[in-house]
């Protein structure tokens, strides 16, 4: 059965990715990175993970989640190795992670990142590495909030030289408790 939490006081529910979803998440893939403009040569909206993102987390070592409200998918984010480091780094990267307009500014992303922390964490992984952009200033704020600290440089190969901030956060399980 797949991971899934539901809370009732407001209808959001987040779980794993199915084939079903793809479309979906495709869409705000795009859609986001195309109004921040970030729709250029060197950004992950043109990897070729994106049409098919539940084919493209499966494993052990990497999760997708979607956030549904009334049905419709509305936010999406996942994890999975650095590419470029070595296993014994145990460093994995914050991937796509999206949200439509109408999901913004209600505390979700901060819950669907404690929850990805949790899982990367779960997952064996030791630090957590991300990058971004100047002008997804509301997604940088989460992530200092969250404890991620700014980098000079980027770190490992992900391909997305259109990116200019960079963040690395150490994971530790015992602080991330399960969300509600």
């Amino acid at each position: 059965m797949p991971f899934e939490t539901e809370d009732r006081t407001d209808g959001i529910v987040i779980r794993k990715i199915v084939p079903a979803d793809d479309a979906s998440v495709a869409s705000i893939i795009r859609s986001v990175m195309t109004e921040f403009c970030c729709n250029r040569e060197g950004f992950a909206i043109h990897d070729a993970e994106v049409s098919a993102m539940s084919a493209a987390y499966r494993g052990e070592d990497a999760e997708y989640y979607v956030v549904v409200e009334a049905g419709a998918v509305l936010g999406c984010g996942g994890f999975a190795k650095l590419a470029g480091t070595q296993a014994d780094e145990r460093t994995c990267e914050l991937r796509k992670m999206y949200f439509r307009k109408e999901l913004r500014g209600r505390g979700i992303g901060e819950r669907l990142l404690r929850l990805l922390l949790e899982r990367m964490a779960k997952a064996g992984y030791a630090r957590c590495y991300l990058e971004t952009t100047e002008q997804m200033l509301e997604a940088r704020k989460l992530y200092e909030r969250m404890g991620f600290t700014a980098l000079g440089a980027n770190l490992g190969a992900t391909g997305h030289h259109g990116c200019d901030r960079y963040y690395l956060k150490d994971l530790d399980l015992g602080q991330y408790p399960s969300p509600a």
